[in-house]
């Protein structure tokens, strides 16, 4: 019996994986533009780097900005394709289908949030493809093994604050989606996306601790810049994945909770 709800939980994941591609397959033309945009804007923060004076110095800070960058692109898109899923659901006109299909709400969000790591992976690809090209970067010396395992893991978190993110559609049918902007720029703020944590004012700087974008980032260009070997980064990777195992619960807690109390006020689907 709990093989045959296993199997019929994990088919209704890829079913949810499966419609949500058909849906960017529909807006395939504005994908192309804020994909387009995303590699422009890369670009153009990497250029930066070319700014300083000719040298080696010169070339790492443009690894390290367009890592930066990268990272930044990768984990936004799957902050956003999280948070913004209820508001999807609602410009379809499918929420109170969905809430109401017969499986567990874990199994909606987790579709939704294995289909957001698919998507912001292959995103970081094809833009990760565009600023080798463009800046002719060697990643001669780069553990990639390495700063694919932290990548991926920092993914966990992430799933954890978008649920927690997706909150705010629900509470907030006209300005939902858009108040989750707040969340990602203090989280771009503190994180030292583009630049050393140890900048920041020491009324803030604390709070990078808190974010796991901050040992994302800084982890990755240890294993891109200086080669470090996948063994050193298992310990912040194994950090990562318990930082998860926290924010992935209470996420859905406070998911379930939000959810309950839109449908006692009927704004559950309400468009305005």
């Amino acid at each position: 019996m709990l093989a045959v709800q296993v199997a019929r939980e994990s088919q209704a994941v890829w079913a949810l994986v499966r419609r949500n591609f058909h849906l960017i397959r529909r807006y395939l033309g504005w994908e192309v533009v804020f994909l387009f945009y995303n590699v422009v804007n890369t670009l153009t923060i990497g250029l930066i780097g070319l700014a300083m004076p000719a040298g080696t110095a010169r070339n790492r800070e443009v690894v390290y900005l367009a890592i930066g960058a990268l990272l930044w692109n990768f984990l936004s898109i799957l902050f956003q394709e999280v948070s913004n899923s209820v508001q999807w659901e609602r410009w379809e006109g499918t929420i109170e289908y969905s809430f109401m299909a017969p499986i567990h709400r874990l199994t909606y969000l987790g579709g939704v949030c294995l289909w957001a790591v698919l998507y912001g992976l292959v995103r970081t690809v094809v833009v990760l493809l565009g600023v080798a090209f463009f800046f002719h970067i060697s990643v001669g010396g780069a553990d990639l093994v390495g700063a694919a395992m932290v990548l991926l893991a920092s993914s966990v978190p992430f799933i954890g604050l978008g649920l927690m993110a997706a909150v705010l559609p629900l509470l907030s049918t006209e300005r939902g989606a858009q108040a989750t902007q707040v969340i990602q720029g203090v989280l771009l703020l503190i994180s030292g996306v583009y630049y050393p944590v140890a900048v920041l004012p020491h009324w803030i700087g604390w709070a990078s601790v808190l974010s796991p974008a901050t040992y994302t980032l800084e982890y990755v260009r240890q294993a891109v810049l200086s080669g470090a070997g996948v063994v050193s980064l298992i310990p912040v990777s194994l950090g990562l994945l318990l930082s998860g195992v926290v924010l992935i619960p209470i996420g859905l807690i406070i998911f379930t909770v939000a959810e309950r109390y839109a449908m006692h006020r009927g704004t559950l689907k309400r468009n305005g």
